[in-house]
């Protein structure tokens, strides 16, 4: 049975750094949004706002149906979205594992935030204050949190891929 890994977070938090070594780690497909959206933005010159989650949410259920885990980097910052990535999973009889990441450290976010270059042609990054007013719903749901704040990015990793093959870890969350 595939898994789809979905993660969450504030821009700057550390999901693409987390969750690129995880998907290479699981050997599985890495589907970020920013890559979608800006594809969206370049080839179709569309302005972009719900179209690159549910573009994703069909390129996830073509690799999902064939066996394959997913790895989904998002700021997946509504309740909605997240259901959705959920349903994904659930149409097509796979597990979901919700792992949201967190910088907990507001002048460390806010130093990552200043100091990143976009790794998109075309990326255009969202300013500390845009981070900072960003609408980010509570979660309802289960799920792994992840804190990156005074971490190393392998340190972060470690314990990801640690947490995942844990025996007292349930297959899913939701």
């Amino acid at each position: 049975m595939a898994t789809l890994y979905v993660f969450s977070g504030l821009p700057g938090s550390g999901k693409t750094t987390l969750a690129q070594p995880l998907s290479e780690h699981l050997r599985a497909a890495y589907l970020r949004i920013d890559t979608v959206e800006q594809g969206l933005r370049d080839l179709c010159k569309v302005q972009v706002e719900g179209e690159g989650y549910r573009l994703s949410y069909r390129i996830a259920t073509d690799n999902l149906q064939l066996g394959v885990d997913v790895v989904a980097d998002s700021c997946n910052p509504l309740e909605l979205t997240r259901r959705e990535w959920e349903q994904v999973a659930q149409e097509v009889s796979a597990t979901f594992i919700n792992i949201e990441v967190r910088c907990s450290d507001i002048h460390e976010h806010q130093r990552r935030i200043e100091s990143r270059f976009p790794d998109l042609p075309g990326l255009k990054l969202p300013t500390w204050q845009e981070v900072k007013h960003r609408e980010y719903e509570p979660w309802s749901r289960e799920r792994i949190i992840v804190e990156t704040a005074g971490r190393s990015a392998l340190q972060c990793v470690d314990a990801l891929i640690a947490e995942l093959a844990s025996p007292s870890r349930t297959t899913g969350c939701g």
